[in-house]
């Protein structure tokens, strides 16, 4: 599996984007999907999941509320809409994906990534 993001670019706090990851191959809709960030000088955490089937997300906590993940098995592609954006939210954006469907939280549970993306928010 091929992972492309894209959807990045600078923005004034309390706006919005909304990130892309584009997977190649057939078996994208039996996989999980994550999202990643990796602040300026910092180490990369998790963001969001979703379940194969897209029944069920979770997020982490400086998020929920504000980030939705989404997928859309059709188009191959996961999603995350990020709203009322905050300074704090600079980073690159890492969409992965994991085999098994399940979602999960850990970086070692993915087992594709993609080359990520960069998002700014400015103050």
């Amino acid at each position: 599996v091929q992972l492309q993001a894209s959807g990045g670019g600078l923005v004034q706090a309390g706006g919005s984007l909304r990130l892309s990851c584009a997977a190649s191959g057939r078996t994208f809709s039996n996989y999980g999907m994550g999202w990643f960030r990796q602040a300026p000088g910092k180490e990369r955490k998790f963001v969001a999941t979703i379940t194969w089937t897209g029944a069920y997300t979770y997020y982490s906590d400086s998020v929920k509320g504000r980030f939705t993940i989404s997928k859309d098995n059709g188009k191959n592609t996961v999603y995350l809409q990020m709203d009322s954006l905050k300074p704090e939210d600079t980073a690159v954006y890492y969409c992965a994906a994991e085999r098994r469907g399940e979602g999960t939280m850990t970086i070692k549970g993915y087992d594709y990534w993609g080359q990520g993306t960069l998002v700014t928010v400015s103050s």
